[in-house]
């Protein structure tokens, strides 16, 4: 008798227990859903989907520090923005789009959680051979983001579906392989015409999120890519590219600019724009302040900064990723991500405006 109340005791303590944990994961889930846009820095594997491509990661020596220790597509040697946003916000794992599209047995509820619809050397311009695609550019994402909206519109209603995704945030990292683009293509306009015109684009792309739901809106804006290994290693005696830089310090002006004459023409809109130019120039000039002890040289490469060749698995790696600023050639590590991820969702109004993230899914 007395065991039988013992078992009965261990059982309601169970199960009171059980309903705390559920309790603690209900409470800890801040938004219902994150939609993520935008090139390498946050692509989670859509790319290995894509046939044409050759902006992939699914090969070693990438993911040796994620939790499988595997190669996921991510572009790194763990987890990425997006990966830790979702965390902070109590999210699973973002999927990539393209990983739930090509199921056979699609279910309309499998959206709710998200969809990451970033493609490494994805650019807010479209200029993608639609036979040979190799990347996703910003506006396709956001054509794959309408079908996921129809989707949870039949799975919830119209207006639940409005509430679910004025709840959520809506995350867009892009622009760095557009500035890359100008150098390259030998483009006949200025560089104010040039960012003026990515502006115009990223507005109208903006536009039909919201039209189709989104209203609290994580921009990110490009950082010191003139800095990475791979453009040190093109200077003489491994300098920043500084035309890059300005162009990209252009960009982010621009992009001010329109974020804050958008908020005043679309009711209901919020945004939380990250200045990550500032913020990854600080790591660069005062690496130590900020945990780095090497922010010129690649964890992962060959030759001359690490930067000859990609991460491959021929390539070697560094054994302390946590004090690399770069993982390869252009991608932070995990580390780094870690540090500017605080900065976008508690930064400072210095850093992170007119609010944080924090701020920004609390309105």
């Amino acid at each position: 008798m007395a065991f039988s109340s013992f078992l009965q005791s261990v059982s309601v303590f169970l199960i009171f227990l059980l309903c705390g944990i559920s309790r603690t994961v209900t409470e800890a889930r801040v938004i219902p859903a994150m939609y993520v846009f935008g090139d390498s820095l946050v692509d989670v594997g859509n790319n290995n989907y894509l046939k044409y491509s050759f902006a992939k990661a699914n090969f070693p020596h990438n993911g040796v520090d994620f939790p499988t220790k595997k190669p996921t597509g991510r572009f790194g040697n763990g987890k990425n923005a997006a990966d830790l946003i979702a965390e902070k916000m109590g999210l699973p794992t973002i999927p990539p789009y393209l990983s739930m599209s090509s199921k056979s047995n699609k279910s309309r509820t499998q959206f709710l959680n998200g969809v990451n619809f970033a493609s490494g050397a994805s650019k807010i311009l479209n200029d993608i051979d639609p036979q040979y695609p190799f990347s996703i550019p910003l506006e396709k994402q956001i054509d794959y983001y309408l079908a996921v909206h129809k989707d949870l519109v039949q799975a919830l209603g119209a207006s639940r579906a409005q509430i679910h995704l004025s709840k959520s945030l809506f995350l867009i990292i892009t622009g760095s392989n557009d500035m890359y683009n100008y150098f390259d293509s030998l483009s006949n306009s200025t560089q104010q015409q040039y960012v003026n015109s990515l502006v115009l684009i990223f507005k109208e792309q903006v536009k039909r999120l919201y039209d189709y739901g989104g209203r609290k809106f994580s921009i990110i804006g490009v950082g010191v890519i003139g800095c990475t290994p791979s453009e040190r290693n093109e200077q003489a005696h491994g300098k920043c590219n500084e035309d890059v830089n300005r162009l990209s310090l252009k960009y982010n002006q621009a992009l001010v600019s329109m974020l804050k004459n958008l908020a005043s023409e679309l009711k209901g809109i919020n945004y939380s724009y990250f200045d990550g130019y500032s913020v990854m120039q600080n790591f660069i000039q005062k690496p130590t302040a900020h945990g780095f002890s090497e922010v010129k040289a690649a964890c992962c490469g060959l030759g001359k900064l690490n930067a000859d060749a990609p991460c491959l698995p021929i390539a070697t790696y560094c054994s302390n990723r946590s004090n690399h600023l770069f993982w390869d050639r252009t991608h932070p590590t995990e580390a780094a991500h870690r540090k500017l991820v605080d900065y976008i969702l508690y930064g400072p109004l210095r850093y992170t405006f007119p609010v944080n993230v924090k701020k920004l899914v609390a309105i």
